[in-house]
């Protein structure tokens, strides 16, 4: 673990670093010239409910070098106990400062994830505003994921090939992280990020929901709107179990005086 977890907000057993985009931006930047191999993973609501229930993955995350929010209830989170994260950094927004900083400071990059010729696009638009943007590769994420299968070697066999300085993982929680703890020790790159649905944002696939929720703390309930059939579970019963979850901590940190 790096030297600045000290300041992390634990939210459900996982430490959430407290981070505007400024600051990821220089961890990002320091990790990738100090050739660190690095992982930067990101949190929302639906993240830390599948981490309280999983000690595996949480392990997993306290490993990683930045873990930044994702969500309007993780700010909410913090709050409630307490803390303060000041901003959320989601995907559908940074994907595109990320393509701006990897320009301006040569980094390359490799796309995993989507189906198929969703990251092609992504990388076609990104680099239609970023002409210098260096993308040394894509590879959809329907592939047999098991550790030693044929496609899952491969799969790394062209990552390592293109050796990138970042590789961004959009393959949706908790695949990506769990396809990352089992295979990150053999990827030649740099930093990895998590990105879930980071490819049909970047390509255009998937629209995001009005600005009047989006930037007030209800992308949860835009997105659901979206894709009520695909989401409603995580919202509807996730949200308010995360509260629960996070209420639960707050007590029993006064009650024990902390």
């Amino acid at each position: 673990m790096g030297a600045d977890t000290k300041e992390r907000v634990d939210i459900l057993g996982v430490g959430v670093d407290p981070l505007e985009v400024g600051e990821l931006h220089r961890r990002l930047a320091r990790a990738v010239r100090r050739g660190e191999h690095a992982l930067f993973l990101n949190v929302n609501a639906h993240a830390l409910n599948l981490l309280y229930e999983d000690e595996e993955l949480r392990s997993f995350f306290g490993r990683a070098q930045v873990v930044f929010c994702d969500g309007a209830g993780v700010m909410l989170a913090a709050r409630l106990l307490g803390r303060r994260i000041p901003e959320r950094i989601t995907y559908a927004d940074w994907i595109w400062r990320l393509a701006s900083l990897a320009t301006a400071e040569g980094f390359t990059l490799y796309f995993l994830g989507g189906r198929p010729g969703v990251a092609d696009e992504a990388a076609r638009n990104l680099r239609r505003l970023n002409p210098g943007l260096e993308v040394r590769g894509t590879h959809h994420g329907h592939f047999d994921h098991r550790s030693g299968s044929p496609q899952n070697e491969a799969v790394i066999k062209q990552i390592n090939a293109a050796s990138p300085d970042i590789l961004l993982v959009g393959m949706g929680m908790p695949l990506q992280e769990r396809w990352l703890m089992e295979n990150w020790e053999r990827i030649d790159a740099r930093v990895a990020l998590t990105g879930g649905a980071v490819f049909d944002y970047a390509s255009g696939r998937l629209r995001r929901g009005p600005r009047l929720l989006t930037d007030n703390g209800l992308e949860w309930l835009a997105r659901l709107f979206i894709e009520p059939r695909r989401l409603w579970r995580r919202y509807l019963i996730g949200n308010p179990l995360f509260l629960w979850r996070v209420l639960g901590q707050r007590w029993r940190g006064h009650t024990h005086g902390g």
